[in-house]
């Protein structure tokens, strides 16, 4: 039986961009499938930063990512986020590059008219909404990816690069197999690495 899978991102990370891409291979090679809901890191944060153009910028993104999904159904969410991550982390434009979240729209063939709610903040309560969906699962110590499975949630996992084929089912069996461990919070190490976009 096909297991369900949600998982919750901001398009600013890069190490959620990276799971995102493993969370792509292992439905290829495990009976999984994902649904994709946004969070903000904006919102996580938002008693912690400051709320310059680069936070604002971080929240108009997924203002725009929520007022698709209204729009256009949640099956939006994927296209338009690896339209925005390819251009955000593969090519190195995610900064103040203005010109990434209309390039997305148009190559999903969403209407330019949705960038009109990076500043609306009529979407804030939908996007708080979804945000704490996930994080309420795993708790406010943790970012993005968020994944949660057949009642087990966990943050991550944070790996580079992204595993593919077989490994990536084997990481994904892990994964599920720790965190679905009844008292089992974390396993870490210190990062050595940039993420690996390939």
């Amino acid at each position: 039986m096909t297991a369900s899978a949600d998982f919750w991102f901001d398009p600013a990370c890069p190490w959620a961009w990276m799971t995102s891409r493993w969370m792509l291979e292992v439905e290829q090679v495990r009976d999984v499938k994902t649904t994709w809901h946004v969070m903000s890191l904006a919102v996580l944060n938002e008693e912690r930063d400051e709320h310059d153009a680069n936070w604002l910028r971080k929240l108009g993104r997924v203002r725009v990512l929520i007022a698709a999904e209204q729009a256009h159904g949640n099956e939006v969410l994927l296209p338009l986020y690896t339209a925005l991550g390819r251009r955000i982390h593969n090519e190195g434009r995610g900064g103040a590059d203005e010109s990434v979240l209309p390039e997305a729209l148009a190559e999903v063939g969403l209407p330019a008219a949705l960038l009109e709610a990076a500043t609306d903040d009529r979407y804030d309560e939908a996007l708080r909404k979804s945000h704490f969906a996930g994080m309420d699962l795993v708790g406010m110590e943790v970012g993005t990816p968020v994944i949660s499975v057949e009642g087990t949630a966990f943050f991550g996992p944070v790996v580079t690069p992204a595993p593919k084929g077989e490994a990536a089912g084997k990481l994904w069996d892990g994964v599920r197999l720790v965190a679905g461990t009844d008292g089992f919070f974390e396993i870490k190490r210190s990062r050595d690495r940039d993420p690996v976009f390939d």
